[in-house]
């Protein structure tokens, strides 16, 4: 992705999120150069990934294939492993109309997906197989808003803003907007990009930048090189 298609991600984002009543915290609005001057402050910040996060999944094709994330707060695996401590995460995402989140599932991560405002949030699901595989004939159960809610293979929820769905390691699932763009909130277990995304099919994570600018805001990915 080019940076300066990043930027304006960056822009938009940051408006939707502020009609809808929420506001980023302030690290969201460092420039790099802030962030470069204040590392040490942001240890926490800079180790547990928490910021801006635009992906295409290696794709390219952001409009058909990719999310808008941003991490508010991500605690540690080490509480997590030990059953104290800071174990959550929380973060704010967009889907755009018909934007595919592809089908993937986690290791460790449960996660509560809600709609927090917008258009309707599509959710499929599938189960796993035995090892833990996707199971393209397998459904299950899922929570929504406390609800058990059983679901057939490749079962499409939809969620109207203030309806949510709770997701444990071995849902398999994939998402998007229909009727329009949709602000998503995401309540956690401690967060792991780096090794607890799980894709059906053999997908990068995170963007390969193309820098044709320089970055109004760092992405979570920009961290190791620029703030090393």
């Amino acid at each position: 992705m080019k940076r300066s298609r990043i930027n304006d991600i960056m822009a938009a984002a940051d408006d939707m999120i502020r009609q809808y009543g929420f506001v980023l915290p302030p690290f969201a609005y460092w420039t790099p150069d802030t962030f470069k001057a204040r590392a040490q402050d942001a240890a926490h910040v800079i180790d547990a990934r928490c910021g801006w996060d635009i992906t295409d999944y290696g794709r390219g094709r952001f409009d058909d294939m990719g999310l808008f994330l941003f991490t508010l707060r991500n605690g540690l695996l080490s509480d997590l492993q030990g059953g104290g401590g800071m174990c959550y995460a929380e973060k704010l995402l967009i889907s755009r109309q018909d934007q595919l989140s592809p089908m993937h599932t986690h290791i460790i991560k449960a996660e509560d997906i809600i709609n927090r405002g917008g258009a309707t949030l599509v959710v499929k699901l599938y189960g796993s197989d035995d090892q833990g595989g996707f199971a393209e004939d397998r459904g299950g159960v899922v929570m929504c808003d406390g609800i058990a809610r059983p679901f057939a293979p490749g079962e499409k929820l939809r969620l109207a803003p203030g309806e949510s769905v709770t997701l444990r390691p071995g849902d398999w699932h994939a998402f998007w907007g229909e009727g329009g763009d949709v602000l998503i909130g995401e309540v956690s277990t401690v967060n792991d990009d780096e090794t607890d995304n799980v894709f059906q099919a053999p997908l990068g994570r995170f963007a390969q930048i193309e820098e044709d600018t320089d970055p109004t805001h760092l992405l979570v990915s920009d961290y190791p090189v620029w703030l090393s």
